[in-house]
């Protein structure tokens, strides 16, 4: 009989035909299915995989503090992010313990900004894990362009949009091809910064790619204000050879 395992399962960037055959049999091997939420809602990540999830499986919740009134930078938040995330390895060691296999849902890649690999490297040590890979969102946003991400030499660079403005302006002045990941509330900062560098016009705004109400627009006809939560600013490199 094999061991209960902890699968850290890629579910992708939300159109359930975009996850793996790898991620359909983890779902299969498992007695749990785990996934994260916020208390309004189901999760990204379950909604993509809800088509493969069967009648017999134990749902476990893993809910999301509410944080939003505090800074990420702070003491509090990280003090209330890292005790759910102790409280969720917790959750899902008791399963495993008890010879019960869990999946647990990862949007896009688990090791690719995914919540999973808090779990995983709180349970790396204790228990088998196992993470099976998904196709990252960016890739899926990449895919709506009407030309590639990156080709020939181009060098790709996936920034993360919480960086300080300097920060921010830097890293895209030395991009040749870019992704800018965790958008949100960011995105008059972003596109400041890309403003400044004179590298609006080929910049595109893609929301919620492959999921309902996706949006892929040039970053110049984006909304102004606040994005949400799943979007994405997409630089496509040039192709020349340096």
């Amino acid at each position: 009989m094999s061991r209960a395992t902890v699968y850290g399962v890629g579910t992708g960037p939300g159109d359930p035909e975009l996850m793996t055959v790898k991620a359909v049999r983890a779902l299969g091997r498992s007695t749990v299915v785990a996934y994260f939420c916020k208390r309004a809602g189901a999760g990204n990540a379950l909604t993509a995989a809800r088509d493969y999830l069967r009648d017999d499986h134990v749902m476990l919740p893993m809910v999301y503090p509410v944080t939003t009134q505090l800074s990420h930078h702070c003491d509090a938040y990280r003090e209330q992010i890292e005790g759910f995330f102790d409280e969720s390895a917790e959750q899902v060691a008791a399963h495993v313990a008890a010879g019960r296999s869990v999946a647990v849902l990862s949007e896009g890649d688990p090791f690719f900004y995914g919540s999973f690999m808090h779990i995983f490297l709180r349970l790396r040590e204790r228990l088998p894990c196992e993470v099976v890979p998904g196709v990252p969102a960016m890739l899926a946003g990449a895919g709506r362009l009407p030309r590639p991400i990156a080709m020939r030499d181009d060098i790709l660079t996936v920034i993360p949009g919480t960086l300080p403005d300097a920060a921010l302006r830097d890293s895209l002045a030395l991009a040749q091809a870019a992704v800018v990941m965790k958008v949100g509330r960011n995105l008059p900062r972003i596109r400041a910064a890309l403003e400044a560098l004179g590298a609006t016009d080929r910049a595109w705004y893609v929301e919620r790619a492959s999921q309902g109400g996706e949006r892929v627009m040039p970053l110049s006809e984006a909304p102004d204000g606040p994005a949400p939560y799943f979007s994405m600013v997409l630089l496509p490199g040039t192709g020349q050879r340096v």
